[in-house]
């Protein structure tokens, strides 16, 4: 007879009946469930409390370990199936070595970070550890080798992680990669009211939509996330109200393409961010995450007003990824060059000291040497503060992985070109001697200091004073870096609390109700 791992289950429902408890149901009556020793006739067949048998295992009772790779989106779903799984009794660790399942949750944007993952799987199944996959590797390629038999839950099957956590500790394996949906049209994903354990107890992030509207020839994330799906306008601020609740002094927007919004449910992304500014408690900040030119194009005049808000960061996120009209072409980017300055250019006139990021790709097949150039001019004349530059890695699955290739070396030597060219300015040496008014959020890599930002969404690092922490501060600029500026603050200026409520502490489950 086939052991139960050797079978994979698509659907939880396969060994699940209909008049069974779900977990949800049964985490509400588990203190009443105790595991019995089986009896044997022989003395030294009998199994302690301390060594239970095989057969006797009671989900819920483990410890499980969570790495996330990639982008907001990735970070937000990996805390929901965190706080669901400590919801429903698991104990989430800081320590691999200690858990009894990893949950490793990929990123699919380029070759090293998948490479990471396959990596940790190898190593989980090494250490003999319970494996459970998410993210958007899986979801894009589910029927790769190195992926057979272990237990996958899809980007938009997050809400049922400890159905597939708990079948997975039971020796099966389950895949779940469905979407959801309401009357056959497309939902932006599981629920966002569901319990989380946020990263930083200050800070929230909202998917407000997946997907995208785009076919970009390299993206392998397309795969995995598929076409737009938005949020509603309540339920995105409901949840930022629920976030400041909870003690949030800052919220992130995220989604593949925030500036495509709203356009399958018939709104957009302006109108959604005037609701959400009206649920901002004073001292607290709203950060927007990427957004394609195209999108923002129609828009500009609103997002202007909007980046000016006192509790917005004047900050944008447009990856250009080309300064060439013939290579975002054969992107297939629907944009071109001109389209970027005129949204970069109109925010610069309209909001006075926006920062603006990009990203720019090096190598892209079929890249010329003046194709190169024309980006190396773009960034010498914008200056980016924020710019991420990336070497062309070719996806598989994906139209650019069959196109003709740009030599290796070519590309590290264009990598090394850009970077050397975005190193050779510093954007902050101005600023020295100014006040700004900062939200502190984090502590430093270092741990030397405290993390905060101003306005315009610039790292200021202050000093670690406990009571700094989630409040909004003024400082004087004393110093300044390629990253960063250094502020003390100003000993009679007014302190803002942000938060309504106190914060949650750190790996406290957030959206508990009693």
């Amino acid at each position: 007879m086939p052991a139960a791992c050797d079978s994979v289950l698509e659907d939880i429902e396969d060994i699940v009946s209909a008049e069974d408890l779900k977990p949800r149901d049964r985490q509400f009556v588990r203190k009443n469930v105790f595991p019995k020793v089986r009896k044997r006739h022989s003395q030294k067949n009998i199994q302690t409390d301390d060594d239970p048998p095989s057969d006797s295992i009671i989900p819920g009772a483990q410890k499980i370990w969570i790495r996330t790779w990639g982008c907001s989106h990735n970070n937000s779903d990996g805390e929901y199936m965190a706080g669901q799984l400590a919801a429903y009794g698991y104990k989430i660790t800081d320590n691999s070595a200690e858990a009894d399942l990893w949950l490793l949750n990929s990123c699919t944007v380029k070759n090293p970070a998948e490479d990471h993952f396959r990596n940790s799987i190898k190593k989980a199944q090494e250490g003999k550890k319970k494996v459970v996959l998410a993210g958007c590797v899986p979801q894009a390629q589910p029927r790769q080798d190195y992926l057979k038999g272990l237990s996958i839950i899809g980007v938009q099957q997050i809400d049922r992680v400890v159905e597939v956590v708990e079948e997975t500790i039971k020796g099966h394996s389950v895949r779940l990669l469905g979407q959801k949906k309401d009357n056959g049209k497309r939902l932006g994903g599981a629920r966002l009211d569901l319990p989380k354990i946020r990263k930083n107890p200050l800070i929230e992030i909202i998917s407000i939509n997946t997907g995208c509207l785009n076919a970009c020839t390299y993206c392998k994330t397309k795969h995995a996330r598929g076409d737009l799906a938005s949020y509603p306008i309540e339920e995105l601020v409901d949840r930022a109200k629920q976030s400041f609740q909870e003690g949030v002094c800052e919220i992130w927007l995220t989604s593949e393409d925030t500036g495509a919004y709203g356009r399958d449910i018939g709104t957009d992304l302006p109108t959604l961010l005037w609701k959400l500014v009206e649920a901002i408690p004073e001292g607290a900040m709203l950060r927007l995450g990427m957004t394609n030119p195209p999108y923002i194009l129609e828009h500009l005049e609103e997002m202007a007003k909007i980046l000016n808000h006192p509790r917005v960061y004047a900050f944008l996120h447009i990856p250009v990824q080309s300064a060439s009209d013939s290579v975002l072409m054969d992107m297939k980017r629907e944009y071109c060059v001109a389209d970027f300055k005129q949204v970069v250019d109109f925010l610069k006139q309209k909001v006075p000291g926006i920062t603006i990021a990009t990203d720019i790709i090096c190598g892209f097949p079929g890249e010329t040497d003046e194709d190169f150039q024309e980006t190396m001019k773009l960034v010498e004349q914008y200056r980016f503060p924020s710019l991420f530059i990336n070497q062309f890695y070719p996806r598989p699955g994906t139209p650019a992985a069959k196109m003709h290739q740009v030599p290796a070396t070519v590309k590290k030597q264009r990598t090394k070109d850009l970077s050397q060219l975005f190193h050779s300015y510093n954007p902050y040496d101005h600023k020295v001697g100014e006040r700004q008014r900062v939200l502190v959020t984090e502590e430093s890599f270092d741990s030397n200091y405290y993390v905060a930002h101003n306005p315009f969404y610039e790292q200021v690092l202050v000093p670690k004073d406990p009571l700094l922490m989630g409040k909004m501060v003024e400082v004087n600029i004393y110093e300044a870096g390629k990253h960063y500026m250094k502020g003390r603050p100003v000993s009679d200026a007014r302190v803002y609390t942000a938060s309504i409520t106190r914060p949650l502490a750190k790996g406290e489950v957030s959206g508990l109700t009693e």
